[in-house]
């Protein structure tokens, strides 16, 4: 008179005592879990890494140099000071002002050159081992070479570091 363990429980709610399954698989576990498709996550890590790229590139260009243009704001000051009606005049290069780096200043024009230099600390223009101990810059200016005579001339100076 006894009823078996699977007959009680089949008797009381209806089940027949196995363990119950989910519409989504067999075993009892859920296989209904989160996939992607291969070709998203590609695109997904593509994104990442552009991303990434774009984060690095700003920083970068945000990050300051630690080279000065020495030359270039050395040229900035000579310019006007050698420069009469927007003619440059070799002749005034002699009323330049005291240089605040160990600098060189050149003119160039008509095969001539006229030069000054701070001193004996000053660098040379042509230097070809020097070129990470000095920063150089060159215009192009128009020289007068002689009363009613202006010629294309370059303005150059080197500027120790």
């Amino acid at each position: 008179m006894s009823r078996s363990s699977d007959e009680r429980l089949s008797a009381r709610d209806g089940s027949t005592g196995r363990p119950e399954t989910d519409a989504a698989g067999m075993d009892g576990g859920s296989t209904a879990r989160a996939a992607v498709e291969p070709v998203a996550a590609l695109v997904a890590v593509v994104a990442v890494a552009a991303a990434i790229g774009l984060y690095v590139t700003a920083i970068d260009d945000a990050t300051p140099t630690h080279e000065r243009a020495v030359a270039e704001a050395t040229l900035d000051r000579v310019e006007p000071a050698v420069t009469a009606g927007g003619v440059v005049v070799p002749t005034r290069l002699g009323g330049v002002s005291r240089l605040r780096y160990a600098a060189t200043i050149e003119i160039r024009a008509g095969g001539e050159t006229w030069r000054i230099d701070s001193g004996p600390a000053a660098p040379a223009l042509n230097d070809p081992f020097a070129s990470d101990r000095i920063d150089t810059a060159r215009r192009t200016v128009t020289v007068r070479t002689a009363p009613g005579r202006n010629v294309r001339g370059t303005l150059r100076a080197a500027v120790r570091r």
